[in-house]
């Protein structure tokens, strides 16, 4: 995708930095933003809606820097990337934040930051077959070449499997990633990580050496919300899961899936299903870094 929109030079008065006097007295910010999406829409149809308008983007900028001080100008810069990405067009932002007044005692022309920020996207893995814990390394592995980059890798669970006579219980994770593609595009890699470890699809709810689903995109308390029947967002099945949300809410605990119109916390979800669905248990294997705690165990 090539299509871009560029926002530079905003010019914005913050409060930001670790020292006293810096938020004391503020200093000008200077904000340039670039934005990844398909602009064909909006170029057949001549209509703003149909693009971002950069004059309201300006402003929910503008309304970031000149709010609540941070320490750092990644923290700011960071948040100013979920401003941009809330946009459900917006598939990648990069932001630079300038910072030319800093507190350094030499003749300098500027200090600034730049970050590229994809969607946040939460997938469920799952295998119940062969190298179970081996399928699923594979799949961690094969993201980032596929245009997903892993953020965080819940630990793995162990649940007896739902599908009627399966060939043995199944592992499970939940990884939060980055990426700037589309949703067809996702489906397809997710698709392609289940073909490159034979995933079979003769019975629905068969075995399978491994599962890739999508359960939510977008930013988080913002998932975007979708009733396409090949990727329906968020998975429609994934508040009756523990195997979903147990290690899902262990990575992003702040993480709410709609139930009933109304936001629940995964963990909340997970203690809930967890008196009621086969048990499930947190394993020592881990797919990336350390592991944290399971709610609903």
């Amino acid at each position: 995708m090539n299509d871009r929109i560029r926002l530079a030079g905003l010019r914005v008065r913050g409060t930001h930095g670790v020292y006293e006097h810096e938020r004391r007295d503020g200093q000008d910010f200077v904000v340039d933003v670039t934005l990844e999406l398909d602009l064909r829409r909006a170029a057949t149809s001549d209509d703003v809606a149909d693009t971002v308008h950069y004059g309201e983007l300006a402003q929910a900028l503008a309304a970031v820097v000149a709010g609540p001080p941070v320490d750092l100008l990644e923290t700011l810069a960071t948040r100013l990337a979920a401003v941009c990405l809330a946009d459900a067009r917006v598939r990648a932002a990069e932001v630079t934040v300038h910072k030319p007044q800093a507190p350094i005692p030499l003749d300098f022309a500027d200090v600034a930051v730049t970050l590229r920020r994809g969607r946040r996207v939460v997938l469920a893995l799952g295998s119940n077959v062969g190298d179970r814990l081996g399928h699923l390394r594979a799949a961690l592995e094969g993201l980032a070449p596929l245009g997903i980059e892993p953020r965080a890798v819940s630990p793995v669970v162990e649940t007896p499997f739902l599908g009627g006579e399966g060939a043995g219980d199944v592992l499970n994770a939940v990884v939060v990633a980055e990426s700037a593609l589309d949703g067809p595009a996702l489906l397809a890699a997710c698709r392609r990580l289940e073909a490159d470890r034979d995933r079979q699809r003769a019975v629905r709810w068969g075995d399978r050496t491994l599962d890739v689903d999508v359960v939510a995109v977008g930013p988080l308390g913002g998932e975007l919300a979708s009733a396409d029947p090949l990727l329906t967002l968020p998975h429609p099945a994934a508040q009756d899961r523990w195997f979903v949300v147990a290690p899902w809410a262990a990575v992003e605990p702040a993480a709410t899936l709609p139930v009933a119109g109304r936001p629940v916390p995964v963990a909340d979800l997970a203690a809930r299903l967890a008196t009621v669905q086969p048990g499930g248990v947190r394993r020592d294997d881990l797919l990336l870094g350390p592991a944290p705690g399971l709610p609903g165990t």
